[in-house]
């Protein structure tokens, strides 16, 4: 039989080994235990039956980090891959043994060394029981796909036969590892184990959550940034047939005063109802008066004047090498350009939703979320309970992006199913998620390069003008928000005197957030945009000149050439094609790419070809690689060419895919991907690819009009 264990039966680790982090039935094993699965600790358990559920404590949010995790597992557990499945991401964040989050491309690369041991260790204690089993030398025994073999007398035991006696062996401590060489699964191409129930309709995501009891809720929010409910009528709601409840929220700090992670709720009316539609209507027949507060003579021009005036003031000092400003004034020649980006929404193709159930001894919440521990702190910050009293029940996320590392809709839904005194789930339409987000700062950036005689650049200054994402979580560490200068303080190149300052403005009832790959998404545009007018100014070509300037830099130049070889970057393009280069980091991993474009007579811009190369260090599943460089580049693509979230009156105006454009699939480039062998550190695939499209995108587009683009989006070119 296949025994069901909670999650409060496992034991909290120390953060040094997390294979240690064990199950406690495990140390009890009884004579009989043939009947119940080997599970040496918290990552798998083998059935009788040979089948190996591997525990993941990642979201699955479309990016096949899931998988990914299993074939680390599976490999070292030397199991059959046919035998793998996935059980359910944990219940109890409090219980297990780090913090469980899912961003930042950190899936794989955070999970490679503990999955590695926990495979590894089940593997050696099977074949120490088939060599007990058989009473011969440990020695002459090894694992191959899913069984134990004596090689001398061709014996094999699989491994679900072996689960009884693997059960009474000690966990080694420090179990040996595979030699890269004798992966069978890490470096190939293997299908996500998430796709079959996604293709015939059982898979479930946050909107599938029904719970027996369950209420539905919509709510209208505050349309005004930081506003508060001035009053309400409910009277015509509550008429609305299958009305239950009608839920007033008053807003909640995005300060971060509540911890580590800010929940950042806007004031709010929630009409609870049997049914979506029904809560809707409910919602649109409330009456409410608002008191709309200072921010609502926020709008996106002031803001940008805003920004003008502070560049022309010295800010925090992010990088400095050498002399940039001496350097700067007595240069031989000297080429200087603004670039600007907006605010960006993520746009997940599932907005927001979360059930919640609270009782008086517990609180159950399920939640397509990318941060289940803060989702299990705001649960029980709001309902006063112990953490271990909430679980956290993580169905497939319909995308995250960044979006879903807050908690904000957790928090909604709690307080409204405690109010109801029921399961609630609360519902987001596209408008509530398109204007009620956290957004990507935009920012205002002043650059200058100095030239020497042989128009090599000596000199490089930046400045950047922005709102900081770091803000909402307390004072910024010497002033710095890293996010903010993630790919800018690090520019690769080798420039003897390069500045770096950044201006922090304060626009705090504007929510910001993580975007899929922060600070590279604007400073890869930025930086590879004016080190293109740079090269032009030096009369050298933006490829040959980033090879000169990266020769301290291996696993970039490397990358760079990969990408300029595929591409044929010294071949004759079509008339009225340009071709244009750009590289960034989302350290380690490095990535470069080449677009093709071509701007039709009316202006519009297509992008015909994207090239993509990338050094990401040891690979694990290389098709989902190439799958996750060809979503960011439809990401970033997508931002530059239409992504701007604009304000006014102090809320947004954008409201949906209406005025806020996704990429159609007759404008889809022909995307190439290349991995450059690599045994470099490894880094995450998920980011990298979003940020060198747009100056790619736009350097090509100078190759082919002259006209430089320094603000996004692209839009017509006029």
């Amino acid at each position: 039989m296949t025994s069901r264990i909670t999650r409060r039966e496992f034991v909290e680790s120390t953060t040094g080994l997390v294979i240690a982090f064990s199950l406690p039935w495990r140390a009890h094993a009884a004579p009989d235990a043939a009947a119940e699965p080997f599970a040496p600790n918290a990552w798998l358990r083998v059935g009788t039956d040979g089948i190996v559920t591997l525990t993941v404590d990642k979201s699955e949010m479309g990016q096949g980090s899931q998988t990914g995790l299993a074939m680390i597992l599976a490999d070292e557990l030397e199991a059959d891959w046919s035998t793998i499945r996935l059980g359910p991401v944990p219940e109890n964040p409090a219980g297990w043994s780090r913090r469980m989050s899912t961003g930042g491309s950190t899936a794989i690369r955070t999970s490679w060394e503990p999955l590695r041991k926990a495979g590894a260790a089940a593997r050696e204690m099977l074949i120490d029981a088939a060599a007990s089993t058989w009473d011969v030398d440990r020695a002459s025994c090894r694992a191959e796909r899913g069984a134990v073999v004596h090689d001398a007398s061709k014996r094999r035991l699989t491994y679900g036969k072996l689960v009884a006696q693997a059960a009474r062996m000690p966990v080694p401590k420090d179990p040996p590892l595979k030699d890269p060489k004798d992966f069978r699964l890490l470096g190939t191409r293997l299908p996500r184990l998430d796709t079959p129930a996604k293709v015939d309709g059982s898979a479930v995501f946050g909107i599938d959550i029904k719970v027996p009891g369950m209420l539905v809720a919509s709510i209208e929010r505050c349309p005004v940034f930081g506003g508060t409910l001035k009053s309400y009528d409910a009277t015509k709601a509550k008429a609305v047939p299958g009305v239950r409840a009608v839920v007033a929220l008053a807003p909640s700090p995005w300060t971060g005063t509540n911890g580590p992670w800010a929940t950042g709720c806007a004031a709010g009316v929630a009409v609870v109802a049997d049914t979506y539609w029904q809560a809707v209507t409910g919602r649109r027949a409330l009456e409410i008066q608002w008191d709309e507060g200072d921010a609502a003579a926020l709008d996106s021009d002031g803001i940008r004047a805003q920004f003008v005036k502070l560049a022309d003031q010295p800010g925090v000092e992010a990088r400095k090498d050498g002399d940039a400003a001496t350097t700067l004034a007595a240069a031989a020649k000297r080429v200087e350009a603004v670039y600007e980006v907006p605010f960006l929404h993520h746009a997940t193709m599932e907005p927001m939703t979360c059930t919640a159930h609270v009782r008086a001894d517990a609180c159950d919440v399920w939640v397509p979320t990318q941060n289940q521990t803060r989702a299990q702190e705001v649960a029980a910050e709001l309902t006063g309970l112990p953490k271990e009293q909430v679980r956290v029940h993580t169905p497939f996320l319909g995308g995250g992006f960044g979006r879903r590392l807050e908690s904000d809709f957790v928090s909604e839904a709690v307080r409204v199913s405690k109010a109801a005194g029921a399961p609630v789930k609360v519902i987001w339409s596209r408008e509530d998620d398109v204007q009620h987000g956290f957004y990507r700062p935009a920012t205002y950036n002043r650059f200058a390069a100095a030239l020497d005689a042989s128009g090599t650049p000596v000199a490089w200054t930046h400045r950047i003008v922005a709102p900081p994402i770091l803000l909402k979580f307390g004072p910024l560490d010497k002033g710095i928000d890293r996010t903010l200068i993630d790919g800018a303080s690090n520019l690769p190149y080798a420039i003897p005197n390069v500045f770096v300052d950044q201006v922090a403005v304060d626009l705090l009832p504007v929510p910001r957030g993580f975007w899929r790959s922060v600070g590279i998404s604007q400073n890869a545009f930025v930086t590879e945009c004016f080190f293109d007018e740079v090269a032009v100014a030096a009369g050298k070509d933006p490829y040959e000149l980033r090879r000169q300037l990266l020769r301290d830099k291996p696993r970039h130049l490397r990358t760079l050439e990969l990408a300029a070889q595929k591409a044929g970057w010294s071949t004759p393009l079509p008339t009225g094609r340009g071709r244009g280069i750009a590289l960034a980091e989302w350290a380690p991993t490095t990535c470069a790419q080449v677009a093709e474009v071509s701007v039709a007579p009316d202006g519009r811009v297509r992008v015909h070809r994207v090239v993509c190369a990338v050094d990401c260090g040891p690979t694990v599943n290389v098709g989902q690689i190439e799958a996750q460089l060809q979503g960011g580049i439809v990401y970033g693509l997508t931002a530059a060419l239409y992504g701007e979230i604009t304000i006014e009156r102090g809320r947004v105006k954008q409201s949906n895919f209406t005025d806020y454009p996704m990429m159609h699939i007759d404008e889809m480039p022909v995307v190439e991907v290349h991995v450059v062998p690599s045994d470099d550190k490894q880094g995450g695939i998920g980011e990298p690819s979003v940020g060198p499209v747009a100056p790619a995108v736009c350097n090509a587009i100078f190759a082919a009009t002259g006209k430089r683009i320094r603000k996004l989006p692209i839009g017509k070119i006029v």
